[in-house]
């Protein structure tokens, strides 16, 4: 069978990182996130990983190295990785796309779920230092970042769409009928 990569694209806390783990957790996906060179870096340089920072490294690292730099980073792991299904958080521009639909096996997957259940969760997660304090007004500011403003774009051109607001069995049940489908295809 050949692998598939299922990349996941949506707002902010729209639930890729959940369907991500889910395929990791149910499936033994391995999971690449655009999010991790920027925080290793960020680390390094001992700075808190707050998406401002992330952010800012982000656009440093595209301006300098070219705006695919990361994508370019996820295709080369992903096309080297043996395993029958893997996962990508993250993709957010035309750029990270161009890199990754040329993989064989990469389907992308959109996740839409309201503003408001979106900032709910970011909150009660806080998987950034800065996300526990955060109001919905900064939450509505982090949406009109640089690294959020192409997110639509790229969802316009998923195979497959999600809508995450309901339960997380329901999200489950949407990613499980999806990887089924894309198995009777090899």
């Amino acid at each position: 069978m050949s692998k598939i990569i299922l990349g996941f694209v949506g707002l902010i806390s729209s639930g890729k990182g959940t369907a991500c783990q889910y395929l990791h957790d149910r499936h033994g996906a391995p999971t690449y996130r655009f999010s991790t060179p920027l925080r290793d870096v960020l680390d390094r340089l001992y700075l808190p990983q707050a998406r401002a920072n992330m952010q800012n490294l982000s656009l440093g690292l595209r301006q300098t190295f070219g705006d695919d730099l990361l994508a370019g980073v996820i295709a080369h792991d992903v096309a080297a990785d043996q395993s029958a299904l893997i996962a990508i958080d993250g993709i957010r521009r035309p750029t990270d796309l161009a890199q990754l639909k040329d993989v064989p096996g990469f389907y992308l997957v959109s996740i839409a779920t309201d503003q408001k259940i979106r900032y709910d969760r970011i909150v009660a997660r806080s998987e950034n230092p800065d996300d526990a304090g955060k109001t919905f007004e900064q939450f509505q500011r982090d949406e009109q970042a640089e690294a959020e403003k192409q997110i639509k774009d790229v969802v316009a051109a998923a195979a497959y769409a999600v809508d995450n607001n309901g339960t997380r069995e329901q999200l489950y049940a949407q990613l499980d009928a999806i990887v089924k489908q894309l198995k009777k295809r090899y």
